[in-house]
C-alpha cells in the first residue's frame, strides 16, 4: 500500500504517456532528478489528458506503481513548473480539492 509518510514528492511536470511503464518513468526521472530515483521518495506523473496519475517509488529492492485513472472529470493540476510537492498538496490532488487559499496556523520550519 501506498503509504504517506514520505519526505520529499516529486511531480514530473509535463504530461506523460501513460503506456509507459517502470523502465521509461524510471528513465525520465533519472533526466530530470538526478541522484532522486532510488531515494524512495515517490514521483507523480499525470497524462495530457490529467485524468490518469501514476506515481513510481523505489520500495528497498524494486520498483512500485501505482495508477488511478478518473470514470469522470480530471485531476486538477497545471502545469506551472513546479517540481516539488507538499504532502497536503499531494493529498488535495488524489482527492480533487482545489484550494484557493491555503491557511497554515504555525510552522515548525525556521525561516
Amino acid at each position: 500500500m501506498l503509504g504517506l509518510n514520505f519526505q520529499n514528492i516529486f511531480f514530473y511536470n509535463e504530461p506523460v504517456d501513460m503506456r509507459k511503464s517502470f523502465n521509461s518513468l524510471s528513465n525520465l526521472v533519472f533526466h530530470k532528478f538526478t541522484d532522486k530515483l532510488l531515494s524512495g521518495d515517490p514521483f507523480v506523473f499525470i497524462n495530457k489528458r490529467k485524468n490518469i496519475i501514476k506515481i513510481l517509488y523505489w520500495h528497498g529492492d524494486g520498483f512500485v506503481i501505482w495508477n488511478k485513472r478518473l470514470e469522470q472529470g480530471t485531476f486538477l493540476v497545471s502545469w506551472n513548473g513546479k517540481t516539488l510537492l507538499t504532502r497536503r498538496e499531494f493529498m488535495m490532488l488524489l482527492e480533487g480539492i482545489t484550494a484557493t487559499k491555503i491557511n497554515h496556523r504555525f510552522s515548525l520550519k525556521k525561516e
